[in-house]
């Protein structure tokens, strides 16, 4: 792994450099094919794979040169010499191989229906789309109506689909943007608005006769009401004592007028190994959880060389949602778990999957992974609205609008009624990998003609005595001028961690006190404005000797926590939001790679 010392540009200028040349040059050829004559005429083709490195191999094996990446297909372009085309579509890791004018006019304008991992076939594929036309007691169609999803992340841009001021509300400001009015609740990173538009995005106009229409952009709960907890910067950059602070200010506030918070979304996790029983964070989520709040957590994507789920997906209350694959096909019979979803171990593994490759949803311009992974863009989108990204932060996100819409259904189900209903109703997965598939792929539509089950959680309690330092894992902020980085047990604030206080305060649900968070001022105490105009929690200015008007920045950060593996074609995977870490490492490290 990288030096931490790495700057989080640099580490974004390799993973860029990586991903536009799909495989690093020069790389040795084991067992190659024999060498293409130099007589041999070039073909263009686009190469299809299972494994992208392993294909642009055998591109290179094959005397053949890798060209542009085409992440709608999970494939890239090549030009290869025409006696080689066979053992190409032989070699380890290529679907297929087509030649290019085959599928160039096909590409020219893109279609959600044409697209298995469109949200349009994915809230198909997950029963979603059934489930819209079904009522609840109240004859109201089951679209998440009257139920509060809290999304801790980066922020909500205010993009078409998104732009619906009656249900997106803007929590408070966390994160070290929020001192600065023209970045407050805005999502500068593009992590935050990927997975608002998975969750509840909705096109304005659409309605329930509408839905079933591709050419409208309509995520898992259309008609819930999303509140946005940003506490991530643009380059991703975060304490995990800002996360925690969320969490908890969602369990304080998770009744207020308009809110009823029921889920609560994090795409995320760090790289501790800390007893779950201990970490800080992995108990604000179980005392959410217990004061009747399913948290859907992403597993992460550190695929095989991790043998544990993130934190805080590692305790065993959460529902923790592994990454399924495609494959580019409609049916699900040839799903498998994508090659970067977490496996875990034996005693803690994900619980179920969710569509998690390449999955297509609202981009947020001039954000630092639009600008930065501009291989994101979904070729033949004349709208220039859409962002395709791949990890197991897209499929918590797309677990937490099912379980909204089971609430509007059921209200008085329990958090483990929840986890019940959505683990107990799943597709086999009968292909790949099994340990880290949980109980198979998400099938809301079963989930909601199943009845009431009797469930009740009896894992160990947690305690939250561990330390905060142990919670970051190896994520941390630093002051940008003298490079200091946030280490111990101290929160952004320069405030003493004290585990006891906090962890009884926080089972209790009265970790704040109106806007005073572990004895400190981090925002306002109501929300200003209305549906009609939009609604955001009141900002305030912070002050303390630990800042002395200076912010921390994500140096060794610099992104990897939300997501990351490309926000192309092979991912966006999430050993950045998702998986590992929120910390800046990752994005220069393995996941690269």
């Amino acid at each position: 792994m990288p030096s931490r010392n790495r700057s989080a540009l640099g580490a974004a200028a390799a993973a860029i450099i990586t991903i536009a040349g799909v495989a690093a040059p020069g790389v040795p050829a084991a067992a190659a094919p024999p060498a293409a004559s130099t007589a041999d005429q070039l073909t263009r083709v686009i190469v299809a794979y299972d494994d992208a490195d392993a294909a642009a191999r055998a591109v290179d094996r094959a005397g053949g040169k890798v060209g542009r990446a085409l992440s709608i297909v999970e494939s890239f372009a090549a030009e290869i010499p025409d006696t080689q085309l066979s053992a190409l579509r032989a070699a380890p890791g290529v679907r297929s191989v087509t030649l290019d004018g085959e599928v160039a006019l096909q590409a020219e304008r893109w279609r959600a229906d044409g697209d298995a991992n469109s949200m349009f076939s994915v809230v198909r594929a997950t029963g979603a789309l059934d489930v819209w036309k079904k009522t609840d007691s109240s004859g109201r169609p089951i679209g998440g109506a009257g139920v509060g999803i809290a999304l801790i992340d980066s922020g909500v841009s205010q993009v078409t689909g998104l732009n619906d001021p009656g249900r997106i509300v803007n929590g408070p400001d966390l994160s070290f943007e929020s001192q600065s009015p023209n970045l407050r609740y805005a999502d500068t990173f593009g992590h935050g608005t990927h997975m608002a538009g998975l969750i509840a995005g909705r096109d304005p106009g659409t309605n329930f006769l509408t839905v079933d229409s591709p050419t409208n952009f309509t995520g898992m709960a259309p008609t819930s009401t999303l509140i946005s907890v940003k506490v991530a910067t643009a380059d991703g950059a975060t304490d995990v004592s800002q996360v925690i602070a969320g969490i908890d200010w969602v369990v304080t506030h998770r009744n207020d007028p308009g809110l009823n918070i029921k889920v609560l979304n994090l795409s995320f996790g760090t790289d501790s190994y800390q007893d779950e029983k201990l970490d800080p964070l992995s108990h604000a989520v179980e005392a959410a959880w217990k004061k009747g709040i399913t948290v859907v957590v992403s597993a992460g994507n550190d695929g095989k060389t991790r043998t544990a789920l993130s934190m805080p997906a590692a305790n065993p209350y959460v529902i923790a949602v592994g990454a399924a694959d495609s494959k580019g096909t409609e049916s699900r019979s040839d799903d498998v778990l994508a090659d970067f979803s977490t496996r875990g171990n034996a005693t803690r593994s994900a619980d179920l999957t969710a569509p998690g490759r390449s999955i297509v949803g609202l981009r947020d311009p001039g954000s630092y992974v639009d600008v930065n992974y501009p291989t994101g863009l979904v070729p033949g989108d004349t709208t220039g609205r859409y962002f395709r990204g791949s990890g197991s932060s897209q499929a918590a996100a797309i677990t937490s609008g099912a379980a909204a819409l089971l609430l509007q259904q059921r209200p008085n189900l329990t958090p483990d009624q929840v986890k019940k209903l959505l683990v107990g109703t799943t597709d086999a997965m009968t292909a790949g990998d099994v340990l880290g598939r949980g109980s198979g792929q998400l099938n809301v539509k079963r989930a909601i003609e199943a009845p009431t089950p009797t469930s009740t959680q009896t894992w160990t309690a947690s305690t939250g005595t561990g330390t905060l330092e142990a919670s970051r894992g190896s994520a941390h902020v630093a002051d940008p001028v003298t490079g200091t980085e946030l280490t111990g047990e101290t929160d952004i604030m320069g405030r003493a961690w004290t585990p006891s206080t906090w962890a009884k305060a926080s089972t209790a649900g009265t970790a704040w006190t109106g806007g005073t968070w572990n004895g400190a001022t981090w925002t306002g105490t109501s929300l200003s404005g209305t549906a009609t105009t939009g609604r955001s929690w009141v900002a305030v200015g912070w002050s303390g000797t630990s800042w002395s008007g200076r912010t921390w920045s994500g140096r060794t950060w610099s992104s990897a926590v939300w997501d990351g593996r490309t926000w192309s074609g092979r991912t966006w995977s999430g050993s950045t939001w998702s998986g590992r870490t929120w910390s800046g490492s990752y994005w220069s490290s393995s996941i690269w790679q």
